[in-house]
């Protein structure tokens, strides 16, 4: 058996889930070939069946998809010049 890559991107193992469920693997073969080319921590097998059926479904997107709840509403930036701003000796 090769080693299992140490570097990979979620959207790269997507990919290979995509591509092999494309070719009519089953999702417990995707998520035994992911775990030796990528190793055991790289995608769960519920994970790995979540994507077939969404692939099944007709998804053909790799990214997350946008989350429901309240936006984000500054960035770290705004926030270090507001901090900065501030009049910390109390004056």
């Amino acid at each position: 058996m090769a080693t299992p890559m140490k570097e990979w991107s979620k959207l790269e193992v997507r990919a290979v889930v995509r591509f092999l469920f494309s070719k009519g693997r089953k999702p417990s073969e995707i998520h035994n070939q992911i775990a030796e080319t990528y190793g055991e921590g790289a995608r769960s097998r519920s994970r790995v069946y979540q994507w077939c059926t969404w692939f099944g479904e007709g998804r053909t997107s790799l990214g997350d998809e946008p989350k429901s709840g309240r936006p984000k509403t500054s960035t770290n930036e705004e926030k270090l010049v507001l901090t900065n701003s501030l009049d910390v000796t109390g004056g």
